[in-house]
């Protein structure tokens, strides 16, 4: 059971201070029943809550995909930089929304979007052994070498990097996959092969991966299956 006043907030962008004065006005119904007060419980999922007739489509939890292009940063809001959430669809600004996990500001492809903080902590917990692909490229030859070191684990400062898988694509290309996200993990692990990396995308969580009609910098909800598989 949820406040009345806060799902309709959630769900609507009216603030609680004007879901009260709808109440005050009666255009806000509980299962067909006028409501006099906005802090009422209801039950946000079994309940028919409608404003001027309509009815409330109630989303418990939102879960968006973007592909984030370059310049971009992974937070909520940043003084100077132009932030991940400023791609999101209007329609779902005023919920509190937050990237799931970070991608550099020079890094693009699959960002998961939520406002479900448990969802997340599972996504990205090293626990949950969730992987991630992404495609590289990097300043010079890719080596067998480096797919040696990938599988035993690279030493960095912080630690030893769990296995890591390196499938090479081309020259100066290949695909990574993690199951850890340590900050810069990725340049940092071909760092210690004398490579930089110039471009890198990443085009896969868990099972789910990029689609190829997302274009760059666009964003949309992922669907029930899309979801399964990035839990997989």
């Amino acid at each position: 059971m949820e406040r009345l006043d806060k799902i309709v907030s959630n769900q609507t962008g009216y603030s609680r201070k004007e879901v009260k004065e709808l109440v005050r006005n009666k255009r806000i119904m509980v299962n067909d029943v006028v409501v006099s007060k906005s802090e009422i419980k209801v039950d946000p999922i079994n309940d028919l809550i409608s404003l001027d007739g309509e009815n409330i489509n109630v989303k418990k939890k939102v879960y968006l995909m973007l592909n984030k292009p370059k310049g971009y940063v992974s937070a909520t809001e940043d003084k100077e930089l132009p932030t991940v959430l400023e791609l999101v669809p209007i329609e779902y600004s005023h919920r509190d929304l937050f990237p799931a996990g970070r991608l550099d500001r020079d890094t693009t492809g699959l960002m998961l979007i939520t406002d479900d903080g448990e969802f997340a902590h599972n996504i990205l917990s090293p626990k949950k052994h969730v992987k991630k692909t992404y495609n590289v490229t990097i300043d010079i030859p890719m080596t067998e070498e480096m797919v040696s070191g990938f599988k035993d684990g690279v030493n960095l400062i912080d630690g030893e990097c769990k296995s890591a898988g390196l499938e090479i694509t081309g020259q100066y290309t290949g695909v990574v996959t993690l199951v850890e996200g340590r900050y810069h993990q990725i340049k940092r692990m071909f760092g210690c092969f004398g490579a930089k990396v110039v471009e890198l995308e990443r085009i896969g969580m868990g099972n789910f991966f990029l689609p190829s009609d997302l274009e760059l910098g666009e964003c949309r909800e992922f669907t029930e299956e899309e979801l399964k598989r990035v839990k997989e």
